[in-house]
This record gives C-alpha cells, sequence and structure tokens, in this order.
C-alpha cells in the first residue's frame, strides 16, 4: 500500500502512551564487547545542554553526538562493523572459498560508507548504490573508501532493490540496513550493532547522575533500524522507568509515521530532504512489529524545522548534520506550540524530566546546505 505524505496532516504526529507497557526480548550483547575491541572504539560523548532544557521547560537534556563513530560521521558503523564481522564468520563456517568478497549495499549516504570502510578494512571489495538527491560530496566520500558506486535514477527503495540483485552474483554478499521477507538475518546483527550506542548512552547518564534513566529519548528514522534497537534497549528492561520514544522523520518521507497512523506497514513516497539519510519510504519488516507496539509517539518535520535545529545546537556548540538535528526539531515540534500541554501530558513529561536527542550524523556526513532563516552551513 503506498500513501502520498502530502495527505498527511500538518504538523503531523502520532501518539500512543500504552507503548510503555509493552516489553520484548532484550538484545543480545555480544557487539559491544566487539566493538569495544576495535582500535579506533571510544564511547561517543553525551552532551548536556542546560539551555535546551530552559527552553523546552524539562529538567535536563542530553545529546548523544555521533559525528564521530569509529572514525565516521555518523553512527553507521556500530552496525555495518558487526553485520559484516558476523557474516563474514558464518561465511566461513560454511565451508565456502575464502579469499575477498564483494560487500554490496544500497545507502542514502552513511551507510554506504560504513560498509566501504569496513570492506577495505578488511581486505574486501564493496559495492554501493546510491539514490537519486544523495550529495555528490556524499557519493565522493564513499568512493573514496575505494568502493564501487552505482548511481541510481531513482529513490532508495530502488537502490535496494538493485543492490539485492547485484548481490546474486558469485563471492558477493548484501549487507542491507533494511529488512524485508525472506532478507531479515543481516538487518537483525546490523540492529544487534546500534545496541552499543544505548549502552553507552546508559552508562553515561548514570556517570551525569541520572539514575533511573531518562523519560524520553527521540530518535531519527528512515526504516526503523536505528529505533529498532532503542524499542528493544528501553522495552526490554522487567522494571524500573519506562521512558517515553519518539521517533523523528522527514515530512516528504514520513514511512513509519504513515504507518503507525494506518496500523500497518505502508510504503510512501518520498521527495526531496536535506534529511537524506532519513529519505526512505519502506520501514523495515523486522523492524515494524517494535515501532508498532514500542514507540510512545512519531513526528515528522520539515527542512526548515531541521535547519533551526542545526543551527541552535550549533549555537551551543554542538555540530549536527541535518538527520541528527532532527531529534531536536521533532522534540521541539511535540513539547511547543498549539496542543503541546496535551502533547507533554500524553508523553508524561514535566518540569523535572531528562530527554536525550540521539543526533545520529555530524555535518560533515551529510553537506547538505541549511534552508531555515539564521541556520549556519555546515563545515566542509
Amino acid at each position: 500500500m503506498s500513501e502520498d505524505p502530502a495527505s498527511l496532516p500538518s504538523p503531523s504526529w502520532f501518539v500512543r502512551p500504552a507503548a510503555r507497557a509493552w516489553r520484548c526480548a532484550p538484545a543480545p550483547t555480544a557487539a559491544r564487547a566487539f566493538h569495544a575491541a576495535l582500535p579506533d572504539y571510544a564511547p561517543t560523548p553525551l552532551t548536556p545542554l542546560p539551555g535546551l532544557a530552559a527552553e523546552l521547560g524539562v529538567g535536563q537534556v542530553f545529546a548523544k553526538d555521533e559525528s564521530c563513530r569509529l572514525g565516521l560521521p555518523a553512527f553507521k558503523a556500530l552496525g555495518a562493523s558487526w553485520a559484516i564481522h558476523r557474516a563474514l564468520a558464518e561465511r566461513a563456517a560454511s565451508g565456502a572459498e575464502p579469499g575477498p568478497v564483494t560487500l554490496v549495499t544500497a545507502t542514502d549516504g552513511n551507510h554506504g560508507r560504513a560498509v566501504a570502510r569496513t570492506a577495505r578494512r578488511l581486505g574486501h571489495r564493496a559495492h554501493v548504490f546510491v539514490p537519486q538527491d544523495v550529495h555528490p560530496q556524499a557519493v565522493a566520500a564513499i568512493a573514496a573508501e575505494q568502493a564501487q558506486v552505482t548511481g541510481v535514477p531513482g529513490p532508495y527503495d530502488e537502490a535496494v532493490r538493485l543492490a539485492a540483485d547485484a548481490a546474486a552474483a558469485p563471492r558477493a554478499l548484501l549487507i542491507q540496513d533494511t529488512a524485508w521477507p525472506g532478507y531479515e538475518r543481516i538487518p537483525g546483527w546490523i540492529v544487534e550493532g546500534y545496541a552499543t550506542l544505548c549502552a553507552e548512552t546508559d552508562e553515561q547518564l548514570r556517570a551525569a547522575g541520572v539514575t533511573g534513566g531518562p523519560d524520553l529519548v527521540a530518535v531519527p528514522v528512515g526504516v526503523g533500524s536505528l529505533a529498532q534497537a532503542v524499542v528493544t534497549h528501553y522495552r526490554s528492561r522487567p522494571s524500573g522507568r519506562a521512558p517515553a520514544l519518539l521517533s523523528v522523520e522527514p515530512q516528504s518521507a514520513a514511512c513509519v509515521l504513515a504507518s503507525l497512523t494506518r496500523g500497518a506497514p505502508v510504503t510512501v513516497t518520498t521527495g526531496e530532504t536535506a534529511m537524506a539519510g532519513l529519505n526512505c519510504g519502506t520501514p523495515s519488516s523486522i523492524a515494524w512489529p517494535h515501532l508498532r507496539h514500542g514507540l510512545d509517539a512519531a513526528v515528522a518535520v520539515s527542512d526548515a524545522d531541521t535547519a533551526r535545529a542545526a543551527a541552535r545546537l550549533a549555537a551551543l556548540g554542538f555540530a549536527a548534520g541535518p538527520c541528527g538535528a532532527a531529534a531536536l526539531a521533532g522534540v521541539r515540534t511535540m513539547l511547543t506550540g498549539a496542543g503541546a500541554a496535551e502533547r507533554r501530558t500524553a508523553l508524561a513529561l514535566d518540569a523535572t524530566s531528562v530527554l536525550v536527542l540521539l543526533s545520529t550524523e555530524g555535518p560533515a556526513a551529510n553537506p547538505h546546505a541549511p534552508t531555515a532563516p539564521g541556520a549556519v552551513p555546515p563545515a566542509s
């Protein structure tokens, strides 16, 4: 089923407080030790932003800074590195002929670069399919990792289809960060890799004196794999505080919001957006059950909203690309303006609440220029 994002209400949002009562099985923990053993691993910062807390009328706001993760300017390397490790180990255990393989994927930018970097580091090849409207600098960054890059004159979903076709070749492996029936094992490992980010956040909150955990976590969403990891992390706890979980998408590619509103996964026709990494039209099949049951709220934001959020973060000394700044843009939409009191009540937020914004990329990951008045351009 296909939906037109233009048919969604503006501002577009969805709230379901009952999600806090839903529980799921915890994620496997092996990825954390794997990441910790990598030579360039270090936990990314969790930055307190007291100025934002005052503006939003809450107790504390923290932003998880993924602008330098395993040497790359976005969080995606966590999932790609773990999934590639697992896929190559499984291939070797199956008795496959040893030697280099080609790791194939489609990307809006960050995942493809992470796959290409990991392939180069391990002595393998990478073939990355890139849809239209990905910035040329992001494409060049993938090619600089010695990957073969194929441009696709269509949207992300078409690039995924072509990557899956190419991965049918001998000595090729598809390393895709979205799932569909029949292809779910490797995307599941990618989600497991993202759990490292969540575990770090818990530890950093405790170190900051927040012993009960956050009251709300805002996560930018494309196909929903990171959101699946976040839902799994917080909804697998048998007791203790259950935070509200908010997904944030571009208005031009709000497939999760449309699916939640419909009550079933739908595909939306995507448009242009500066939030290139979130420009996805179909939720991941393995993410959808977690998103449907575990998300408290979903919101869609405009490029102008995100540019203003990036500018505000920059004024506070925090660098975020459009996708990373989407978390703040979504929180602003939910907690301010007409109807904000109702939404705050639904999210169980008050003047003492602790908010965590997952800033999934730095400006270097996505060189799209801001479009809001007063927004600052990204660093080159």
